[in-house]
């Protein structure tokens, strides 16, 4: 983590008035020596009246975790003029007071809509949309393209070993993920490949995710919603993949052989058929 560099301070401000000890002496100018004597005696009138320079941290502290929801620690640092190890100090409750100016300055920052691209945040978002593309068969070499980046980080992530990652690569992630998603992958070897390995992997395809949501909680559990699902609602789950497929253009051998033998040739092209027409099979009658 790199620090934002500070300036020094303007004639006839307290900081510069004061200096900093074993980086800048104080200033003898004359605004300088004004700011001084002001400021001694605000503080020679605040201790006769038995105000203090403190506060409790608590109300700033609350606010900076807000902040830093969005905004990384650098532009944190930049937008209240506070340094950065303060700032940390504050965020992990490790000052028990702090001064009134420096609560104004963290208060005074409003809390921006869009987030810091610059700012690292936690990947399993991105990771599972990752793994749904290479589930749906599309290759890395294809989502690095889409996502404007390399493929041994897309590697990297896909498979967990980065918890955290910057948010202008996992908005970029997600536009890739919104493009490919629902679009047939192009029929070749890689293609094949790339399903194969996700699927041996326990991978979710993005139909898995449409359905379930949560994508981006990572306290949401997959293995635990699969392990809730009885017959009748995994069949629903398929009969949807298998329609949705149809509509993207497969043929009943390439649904089959996408959803790994998970269902039968024949049940494949009896639900395909029906979504065909429009007119669903008595199974009553046809079993008897």
């Amino acid at each position: 983590m790199t620090t934002t560099a500070h300036t020094r301070p303007a004639h006839g401000t307290t900081a510069r008035g004061y200096g900093s000890p074993g980086r800048h002496p104080r200033c003898h100018c004359t605004p300088c020596r004004k700011a001084r004597n002001r400021h001694q005696k605000q503080l020679r009138l605040n201790h006769e009246l038995g105000r203090s320079p403190f506060t409790d941290p608590a109300k700033a502290q609350a606010h900076l975790r807000e902040l830093h929801q969005t905004m990384g620690w650098d532009t944190l640092a930049a937008a209240t003029g506070i340094w950065f190890s303060n700032l940390v100090q504050i965020y992990n409750g490790q000052r028990t007071k702090i001064r009134h100016e420096t609560e104004a300055k963290i208060l005074a920052v409003a809390i921006p809509t869009k987030g810091d691209p610059g700012q690292y945040i936690d990947a399993t978002g991105s990771t599972r949309r990752l793994q749904a593309l290479a589930c749906a068969g599309h290759s890395y070499a294809a989502i690095c393209q889409a996502a404007g980046t390399c493929t041994n980080r897309v590697i990297s992530i896909a498979n967990g070993r980065q918890p955290t990652i910057r948010r202008d690569l996992a908005d970029r992630i997600a536009a890739a993920y919104e493009r490919l998603a629902f679009n047939p992958a192009p029929k070749n070897k890689h293609t094949t490949r790339t399903r194969n390995v996700a699927r041996a992997k326990g991978w979710r395809d993005p139909q898995w995710w449409e359905d379930y949501g949560h994508i981006d909680d990572p306290a949401f559990d997959p293995e635990a919603a699969d392990r809730v699902l009885n017959f009748h609602e995994r069949a629903k789950l398929r009969r949807e993949e298998i329609e949705h497929l149809a509509w993207c253009g497969d043929s009943p051998e390439q649904i089959f052989t996408r959803l790994g033998g998970e269902v039968s040739i024949s049940t494949v092209r009896q639900i395909v058929q029906e979504w065909r027409t429009g007119v669903k099979r008595d199974r009553k009658q046809a079993a008897a």
